[in-house]
């Protein structure tokens, strides 16, 4: 099977959560499927200096930033169809709040990048899963607005009530744990909101991704 994994950046600070991501592609592998790394070819919302914590004055590319994650292996998501994979999972980090939408900045009143949206909806449309780690399942609540849609952010009273703002269900999980949405298909866990090394959040990574891939076998033989 095909996963489609969506980059935001190179970063914890400005763009996808290194460790995050890279677990969510070594699950993919370790299961036998292919992971489809793909990102929106725009400029970074902004770029913070990871030894300060400070921002730069520079402008850096959200698709070409994640490409050094991906290895180069990249497709800007404009050109992704729902019908060209069989399931979707967003790794964490602040770029999924800066580039995938504003939610950083804007809280529940964000927006969502316009194809990242379009992605989503095609592929909830088809019966597909959904996976996001750490901040992502901020994104999933605006695009899900209204509908009730049960996602976990860990146990962060500001980010939780956020998400309610946006007409989510929100479920409190441990690092361990993942949370899901068995009618809309969306499974989500709390990584580095909750985790204190890398070891702690690959436990949660790998749970959410096998679960993912169980949906998307489900789908497939249905």
């Amino acid at each position: 099977m095909k996963i489609g994994v969506v980059l935001s950046g190179c970063g914890v600070m400005d763009g996808s959560e290194i460790h995050e991501a890279v677990l969510t592609l070594l699950a993919i592998d370790k299961a036998g499927h292919e992971a489809v790394c793909m990102a929106p070819n725009v400029e970074q919302s902004e770029v913070i200096n990871h030894v300060t914590n400070a921002p730069m004055k520079e402008k850096r590319n959200v698709l070409v930033e994640s490409a050094r994650i991906a290895r180069g292996r990249i497709r800007d998501i404009k050109g992704v169809k729902g019908s060209d994979i069989d399931a979707l999972i967003f790794p964490g980090g602040f770029g999924a709040a800066k580039n995938l939408c504003d939610f950083a900045a804007s809280g529940p009143d964000c927006k969502a990048h316009p194809d990242v949206a379009r992605l989503i909806q095609e592929v909830h449309r088809a019966e597909k899963p959904i996976g996001a780690i750490c901040i992502a399942p901020a994104l999933i609540a605006r695009v899900f607005q209204g509908k009730g849609v049960t996602l976990t952010i860990g146990n962060d009273p500001e980010t939780t009530g956020a998400l309610q703002k946006m007409g989510a269900r929100h479920r409190e999980c441990t690092v361990k744990e993942f949370a899901v949405d068995e009618k809309n298909k969306i499974v989500s866990t709390p990584a580095y909101m909750l985790a204190r090394s890398i070891k702690e959040a690959q436990l949660g990574i790998e749970k959410l991704v096998g679960k993912v891939i169980e949906l998307a076998q489900v789908h497939q033989t249905a």
